[in-house]
């Protein structure tokens, strides 16, 4: 399920091509490239504030496209300005896309997310972005929404910062709008990591 929906975003995107964040994305691709190509990691750290949604989303993405494509350009890790807990809402979103989630914890549990048919393994909650589990130097710091981006202008051992910016689902908890708000979300975020990673990969041609 998980690769045909991603087969049908990049389909999309092909018939109806968007420039969101495109110079930004240009922009990073060519970072990760780089790092590859000298043999060096790309370790990319998506930040939101409370490390909830999109950065989860963005983390989970990043990773389940690289896997879904067959490649390995990149490490990605997420993190917060607070600690809060990967929102309920986000995992949902995630098995409805056909993945596979267990659970282990309470006030803020880390969901481990898997799938059959694509060779991967993550791990997400809520924690800050310099966390021990992050990266502590040489890192991408992507910055998934605007409060994070305005309220932290600094962020050590970043290598390089990008702005790629998204509306938080949160709008519409409690709503009729809740469903579709989570999944608008995680597949724009998904069809902006198709679109990197692919940027990668004509780099790497």
């Amino acid at each position: 399920m998980i690769s045909k929906w991603l087969e049908d975003l990049e389909k999309d995107n092909l018939k109806n091509p968007t420039d969101r964040h495109s110079d930004f994305i240009d922009k990073l691709a060519e970072w990760i490239y780089k790092n590859y190509s000298n043999g060096a990691v790309g370790y990319l750290n998506f930040i939101c504030t409370h490390n909830s949604r999109r950065s989860q989303f963005a983390q989970t993405m990043s990773e389940i496209v690289q896997a879904w494509m067959g490649i390995k350009y990149a490490e990605s890790f997420s993190g917060g300005t607070e600690v809060t807990a990967c929102n309920q809402r986000t995992i949902e979103a995630l098995k409805r896309i056909g993945l596979s989630v267990s659970v282990d914890g309470e006030s803020n549990p880390v969901y481990t997310i898997t799938n059959s048919k694509l060779d991967f393994k993550i791990d997400l909650w809520s924690k800050l972005y310099d966390d021990d589990k992050n990266p502590t130097k040489q890192f991408a710091a992507i910055m998934t929404c605007d409060h994070a981006d305005e309220n932290c202008p600094f962020i050590p051992g970043a290598k390089i910062r990008i702005p790629l910016t998204y509306v938080d689902p949160k709008y519409a908890d409690d709503t009729d709008e809740e469903l579709a708000a989570y999944d608008h979300t995680c597949k724009i975020i998904a069809t902006d990591m198709i679109r990197l990673f692919r940027k990668v990969q004509y780099l790497d041609k």
